[in-house]
């Protein structure tokens, strides 16, 4: 039975990454500092990263769509915390039932939240 999912991103570096995410609150979860790998946890979720030196950030389609509660004040937090927004990415009401806003880490990872409404 599946019980939970950590999607795994690529990354350039880990020390920039692990920045990012600690700006928005990720801590890490791994036992051992792996060369090249880094695993990040906030909250319920996790989302583990690889390194990929080579990555060209805009060849890079890597997405997670990450589900959650109190989708306005998180988006609040973030703004206030100098958190850039994806350009076409604020916050709004989908036609399709979420409120949604959605980040571009370092790598042009895209991080889509969403919330039902």
């Amino acid at each position: 039975m599946l019980t939970a999912i950590h999607p795994k991103l690529p990354m350039r570096s880990k020390a920039a990454t692990y920045a990012y995410y600690t700006q928005l609150g990720f801590t890490n979860i791994g036992l051992h500092d792996y060369p090249g790998y880094l695993m990040l946890q906030k909250d319920g979720i996790e989302i583990h990263f690889f390194e990929h030196p080579t990555l060209e950030p805009s060849d890079n389609y890597g997405q997670v769509y990450i589900r959650c509660s109190d989708i306005e004040t998180l988006y609040q937090q973030w703004i206030a915390a100098g958190v850039a927004i994806h350009p076409n990415g604020a916050l709004a009401t989908k036609p399709w039932g979420q409120k949604e806003f959605s980040l571009l880490d370092p790598d042009n990872n895209l991080l889509t939240f969403g919330e039902a409404v």
